[in-house]
């Protein structure tokens, strides 16, 4: 494969990589396509389920900007980054519209919940944040996906968890292209005049918020799902086991470095990460040319 296009500043633009996968062929999505595992199961599905309207949400900040941006490679940064979150919720619809027939009420609440009503309470919600607010919660949570994406490209151990192939390979393409794009809303933040006080703020709020209302997310998830109900031993052991696992274990730790004043999310190094998985993925007879539209 090419080489990534470079900025002027060094910085590569975001490929926007039009994909298609192919959830349940040629074998059925198993209900817990994280084989044997509930919790982790309802884990990445209430993901799946969030990233969407998210990743809709975050497009909307900075296009609330637009015409604010005058830096040339900035502005072809910020079109990366809105064409890989496009392609990001489209792939993902198509996963949630298949754990939505397998039962999983979140996903289908957040999927096929009456659009108009939905969008205009997010898009109410929107309007009464400052918009520069708005713009930092995105490079906020840019910057959780970033150290998410991370964990499950370099850890072995994650990799290593049995699943649906195809789930995996939406999963480790989603997470390799949060790298590629993490420092985005970041600098389309500072370029607008974000202050710095606003910034770790915003982060100080998510820091505190965001596993509680993930982990309740999940819970009730799982309570919603009565294949689950026979086997509460197991699903205890299991949230126990998600919680000291590699995905989670010690993740506030790298979500606080971003509260340090002066951060930035190129800070943290991820270039070897990224080099490996575009090679593995999109490089000669990479795992995901083929899927490439």
């Amino acid at each position: 494969m090419s080489a990534e296009p470079i900025t002027p500043s060094g910085v590569a633009y975001p490929t926007v990589r039009r994909m298609r996968f192919r959830f349940g062929d040629p074998e059925p999505l198993k209900r817990h396509f994280v084989e044997g595992d509930i919790v982790f199961s309802h884990l990445v599905a209430v993901l799946s389920g969030s990233f969407p309207p998210g990743e809709e949400s975050f497009i909307r900040s900075v296009r609330r900007f637009s015409d604010q941006i005058t830096d040339p490679a900035l502005k072809k940064r910020v079109a990366g980054f809105i064409g890989q979150e496009s392609v990001h919720g489209q792939e993902h619809r198509k996963l949630n519209t298949q754990l939505a027939d397998m039962g999983y009420p979140l996903v289908r609440f957040l999927l096929f919940a009456p659009t108009s009503v939905r969008q205009k309470m997010v898009l109410r919600i929107e309007k009464l944040i400052p918009a520069k607010v708005h713009l930092a919660m995105t490079a906020a949570a840019e910057h959780y996906t970033a150290v998410l994406g991370a964990r499950v490209l370099s850890n072995d151990e994650i990799q290593a968890i049995p699943g649906d192939p195809e789930v995996w390979r939406l999963l480790n393409w989603h997470a390799m292209e949060e790298l590629e794009h993490k420092s985005v809303a970041f600098d389309v933040y500072r370029s607008v005049g974000g202050s710095e006080r606003t910034r770790i703020a915003v982060m100080w709020f998510m820091y505190f918020l965001t596993i509680p209302v993930v982990t309740a997310a999940v819970a009730l998830s799982i309570l919603l799902d009565p294949t689950a109900w026979p086997r509460p031993i197991t699903v205890l052991r299991q949230t126990y086991g998600v919680f000291r696992g590699p995905l989670v274990r010690g993740i506030l730790g790298e979500i606080h470095e971003y509260l340090r004043p002066g951060f930035h999310p190129d800070d943290v190094p991820t270039d070897e990460i990224l080099e490996r998985w575009r090679h593995d993925l999109f490089g000669a007879g990479g795992e995901l040319v083929g899927y490439v539209r």
